[in-house]
């Protein structure tokens, strides 16, 4: 192609018939939007003449044209009209592409455009309009994406656009009939996205809590916590919004149909009812939803009772008259005719009954502070201790299906003792106290935000002493010049490479020697990891003066490794040595082993082939694993769902805890979700949650364990892995015991 032989003729080219570009074929215009760009990069004067083809290209019937012209333009100018035209094509090229993994990888780029240009408020203000667009796609991996990326563009100009938009979001999802799996967890998606904008943003709290609040009702159960951990984080922050808030979870009481959901509002109701009306009002609700009073003594007066009806009705007999017929029926009450809070104990659900003691307690005791009235208050806490005196004797019945624990036992008699004492400490405890700590916890996790988005700025993209390119000073013949459609074809064919300090990081770790130095044939293999692809670069030397034909690498695989093409038989003379390449597929993340021979025939000999076995290649897992975060309400439910767990002992040198557990995720390519001050301090032991992704979307998690034994000061207990396969379990589990071993013998 003249592009790549005469690129000046090919400029000549295209200078003829440039008004013409739009009725070529896509192949022609990417090579247009190639030369162009390559043009301009030696000859940066020439991007004037250009600009307006490429901004022409933008309109395209050929989306991979559209495409690399957005792409070109951004390198061409920098211009706000550019950027925004560049932006405004990827967003096009999203919302009508029908492959999700096209859409994902333009997204990418349009997270990158934004990120080079974050300091353009205008940019800003119109790509939050046009992104919230893509939400429209059914990916569940392109909806997430994609309001990550819209909670970075948020500012205060146009937040309230946003919210508004992200409501009618939610209101569609409670409009539709066929609500899987997909649609709960992009419901609890948008409730995530409203919790950063009511948090951020305070003025929009108002407008996202009425909105969320209905989502308690739901059959959602992650979205109705979610909502409930936001509800929490309001009422601490917000005080003007307290009353609303409480008023709106007061009457959503009734209608709540999950135990967690259930609990975390009791908490939030107990803890923040503090007016007289508030308190009066959580007890006539609580009432109406535990029923009649006692428990114990209602349930066995309705179980005996019968409600008999007598009903008639005409028959014909066989031989042509009339006769009429009656008949007795019984019914009697179910669970789901109870009211909701009384259906939960009778489940034998005490540790929602442990839950309302405390809140009880709490309104009980605030309520002696806030009214005047002794007889009131006397009743109101009778009341309270009738309700927690019926559910402890209800758990000792043998009416609930599951007996009551003598942990809750123990609570409820606390909080009964509590009511009647009225200590001063424990008062103060519930009614001060746990506020605080909630506080404190709040700080925390503001806290934690804080650093990470400090430790994001001190990231160092650039060395101090690296050099400064000046566009208009660098010529075609520098080779300091970046060419980013080869890089960008450099990254699709080797990946992004790390950056190598550590010879255990180097190229040289990945060199596998497959044969002894004394075999006829020696062989050592370079792998290269690309993401789901390995490459085998085997070097076959031949030690032998005669002459090697037919010589074949024969590999197989072992694990979640598909060979994808064998390498071709090839003749090799005495003394000489070549390179082969083999290609692997990798479906999941598990330990995987390579293995196989090499066989040849010896030109001038007769006989059976000759055969060198290859030592195994064991491919490591943490080449597919990076660090990821959650929060411990995902990492709590994903504890309890994953089934495989592996559980490796602790068996190290290392006598700090703190240092043994850095060196355990940096050997596991996992990140501590636990924060630093929890774990500051001298204690003896130490516990710990760590997190990690593959590139395959699966995940694994860890707990680590340990104590400092204090007669000898070495470190014991264990580290539980836990993942949805078990493949990545025992390769975790592998992978740590192999570096405790390695640090054991440094």
């Amino acid at each position: 192609m003249l592009i790549h032989t005469d690129q000046q003729k090919a400029l000549h080219y295209l200078q003829s018939c440039i008004d013409d570009i739009g009725s070529f074929g896509d192949i022609l215009q990417l090579v247009i939007v190639e030369l162009i760009y390559k043009v301009c990069q030696a000859k940066p004067t020439e991007r004037a003449k250009f600009i307006r083809t490429v901004y022409n290209l933008l309109s395209s019937n050929s989306a991979s044209v559209r495409y690399e012209a957005a792409g070109t333009l951004v390198t061409l100018s920098s211009t706000p009209t550019a950027v925004k035209a560049a932006a405004k094509c990827y967003v096009e090229l999203i919302v009508h592409e029908s492959d999700n993994n096209v859409k994902l990888v333009v997204l990418d780029k349009l997270i990158k455009l934004q990120s080079d240009h974050k300091h353009d408020l205008s940019l800003q203000q119109e790509l939050s309009m046009d992104v919230l667009r893509i939400l429209g796609s059914t990916d569940l991996e392109v909806r997430r994406k994609t309001l990550d990326f819209l909670m970075s563009l948020i500012s205060l100009r146009n937040v309230k656009d946003v919210v508004s938009l992200l409501k009618k979001e939610v209101i569609k999802t409670y409009s539709n009939t066929d609500k899987d799996q997909n649609t709960k967890t992009y419901q609890q998606l948008l409730v995530k996205a409203l919790h950063q904008c009511g948090v951020k943003f305070p003025i929009t709290a108002e407008i996202v809590v009425p909105v969320l609040m209905d989502f308690l009702a739901e059959g959602n159960e992650a979205a109705a916590e979610s909502v409930l951990e936001f509800v929490r984080e309001a009422v601490a922050r917000f005080e003007n919004l307290q009353p609303s808030i409480i008023e709106k979870l007061l009457n959503s009481l009734s209608s709540i149909k999950s135990i967690s959901v259930m609990h975390a509002g009791l908490w939030i109701l107990g803890e923040y009812c503090t007016s007289e009306s508030q308190i009066r009002e959580m007890i006539d609700t609580v009432l109406e939803s535990v029923g009649e009073l006692p428990i114990v003594d209602t349930e066995i007066r309705e179980s005996t009772k019968e409600d008999v009806t007598s009903s008639s009705q005409s028959r014909v007999t066989a031989d042509g008259t009339y006769a009429t017929q009656s008949a007795l029926s019984s019914t009697t009450k179910h669970n789901d005719e109870k009211p909701q809070l009384r259906s939960f104990l009778l489940e034998g659900e005490f540790f929602l009954g442990a839950a309302l003691a405390t809140s009880l307690t709490k309104l009980s005791l605030r309520y002696h502070e806030v009214c005047s009235d002794t007889v009131s208050c006397n009743k109101l806490t009778a009341q309270a201790m009738l309700i927690l005196a019926s559910i402890m004797h209800l758990g000792k019945s043998s009416l609930p299906k599951k007996p009551i624990s003598d942990d809750d036992v123990d609570w409820l008699s606390l909080c009964i003792r509590v009511l009647n004492d009225r200590s001063p400490l424990l008062v103060d405890i519930f009614t001060r106290g746990c506020r605080t700590s909630l506080q404190d916890m709040i700080g925390t996790i503001d806290l934690a935000k804080l650093e990470l988005s400090e430790s994001e700025k001190l990231l160092i993209k650039t060395d101090v002493d690296a050099l400064i390119n000046f566009t208009h000073l660098i010529s075609k013949n520098d080779g300091h010049a970046v060419d980013e459609l080869e890089l960008s074809l450099l990254h699709a064919t080797e990946g992004t490479k790390k950056k190598e300090t550590d010879i255990t990081t180097t190229a040289l770790s990945k060199v596998y020697q497959l044969t002894g130095f004394s075999d006829p044939i020696y062989a050592e293999a370079y792998i290269n990891v690309n993401q789901y692809d390995i490459v085998l670069d085997v070097l076959v030397v031949n030690q032998t003066p005669d002459t090697l034909q037919n010589l074949t690498l024969e590999l197989a695989t072992l694990g979640d490794l598909k060979l994808v093409d064998k390498p071709s038989p090839i003749t090799l003379a005495g003394n000489d040595f070549c390179n082969t390449k083999a290609q692997v597929k990798v479906a999941s993340t598990e330990t995987g082993i390579i293995f196989g021979n090499i066989v040849y025939d010896v030109s001038g000999i007769s006989g059976d082939r000759s055969c060198v076995v290859l030592n195994d290649i064991h491919i490591d897992i943490m080449d597919y694993i990076v660090p990821a975060s959650c929060t411990d309400t995902e990492f709590r439910k994903m504890w309890a769902e994953f089934e495989w767990e592996n559980k490796v002992s602790v068996q190290t040198n290392i006598s700090d805890m703190n240092l043994y557990l850095d060196h355990i995720l940096g050997c596991t390519n996992m990140k501590c979700l636990t924060p630093k001050q929890a774990l500051s301090g001298d204690c003896g032991f130490l516990a710990a949650n760590m997190y990690a992704k593959s590139v395959f979307g699966e995940d694994a998690l860890a707990n680590i364990s340990i104590e400092q034994l204090p007669d000898t000061g070495a470190l014991s207990g264990h580290i539980r892995i836990r993942a949805k396969s078990q493949g990545m379990a025992l390769s975790l589990g592998d992978k740590i015991t192999l570096s405790q071993k390695k640090e054991g013998g440094s």
